[in-house]
């Protein structure tokens, strides 16, 4: 039976996905080292306002404040008991949202790492994984979610599970890597194995892409690596607001409304399906995305040099890939102001 999510992306030319939970929650007040999920039952309201700035700002969809809420990821705050309650709030707070909307909005329930490594480099086992993910899975199906949202994973081990748990919950899926060492993830996938993976899932997800990492050019050649592999399945890109910088004690990303403009448009030429910010991206970002993607016509795939002259200089020399795949930095340059 074809979802709901499957059908609106099929509908739409681009989806104008949401963008950071951590740094808009800063800003309303969370502290470091605080679990933003905790914030689903002691600040409904402030989450509801976290959700409802993305749809003000014209996304199709936005993740739920769920990232850390597994078992694994609970317990550090001592909340490994509240799985199903978090997540089952996080997502009836964006279900409220949604529903009182004028327009279509996808509520994509936000599924993060566990925070802990697989065996055999690890000790997680795939059974544990799949089962802190099922469990996570089933409380966010519960609470209404149209969709599951896996992001920032770096091993392909925890990819298959949650996999595997979002089968057993009967779940569509979405899922994203973070491109963030030299091109590649941290445990060494690179856009062309992301892309090989999740055609090998025996229920591969509804979209698949790239989130955080470094900065936009660093994940549009993310984009095209996928978009070379051939692959018809939907891609996503989910960029942070330029670098981080340490400001005055914050950390502050230098990306502005109008370079994420630039980005949102070259990702989509690019050959992203799903379009939306991560860290440092504010709805006044999402508001030149989205009119950036409205009114700018498609145009071609970009190069590698387009993107460094639209957006900045990339990070590392190669994107993991070919004869060049030494994970080696180069010096970051400074991004368009």
């Amino acid at each position: 039976m074809t979802t709901f999510f499957a059908k609106f992306l099929a509908e739409k030319d681009a989806l104008l996905a949401d963008g950071a939970t951590g740094t808009n929650l800063f800003n309303m007040g969370l502290q470091s080292g605080d679990a933003p999920e905790l914030w689903n039952t002691d600040e409904p309201k402030k989450i509801m306002a976290l959700y409802q700035g993305a749809v003000d700002a014209g996304s199709d969809l936005f993740l739920t404040n769920s990232f850390g809420g597994t078992a694994a990821r609970l317990k550090l705050h001592d909340a490994q008991r509240r799985v199903r309650e978090l997540n089952r709030a996080a997502a009836e707070l964006g279900r409220e949202v949604a529903d009182r909307s004028n327009r279509k909005i996808a509520v994509a329930g936000s599924v993060g790492p566990t925070g802990e490594i697989m065996i055999p480099v690890g000790e997680l086992s795939h059974e544990l994984a799949v089962e802190m993910f099922h469990e996570q899975a089933e409380a966010l199906k519960e609470g209404g979610v149209d969709v599951l949202w896996l992001e920032t994973i770096s091993a392909p081990e925890e990819f298959r599970a949650a996999a595997e748990a979002f089968a057993l919950a009967d779940m569509p899926w979405c899922g994203t890597m973070s491109f963030d060492t030299a091109g590649r993830t941290m445990m060494g996938v690179t856009s062309a194995d992301l892309a090989q993976l999740v055609e090998d899932l025996p229920n591969p997800p509804l979209a698949f892409g790239a989130n955080c990492g470094t900065g936009s050019s660093d994940i549009l050649r993310t984009v095209l690596g996928f978009a070379a592999q051939g692959t018809e399945r939907p891609i996503i890109s989910k960029g942070n607001a330029g670098i981080p910088k340490y400001v005055e004690g914050h950390i502050h990303y230098d990306g502005t409304p109008a370079l994420m403009s630039d980005y949102a448009v070259m990702a989509r030429d690019a050959g992203a399906k799903i379009i939306g910010g991560c860290c440092g991206t504010m709805p006044e970002h999402l508001r030149h995305m989205r009119e950036a993607l409205d009114t700018r016509p498609r145009g071609d795939r970009p190069s590698l040099e387009q993107i460094v002259e639209a957006l900045g200089p990339f990070s590392s020399a190669s994107d993991g890939t070919g004869e060049e795949a030494t994970p080696s930095r180069t010096r970051r340059g400074r991004r368009r102001s």
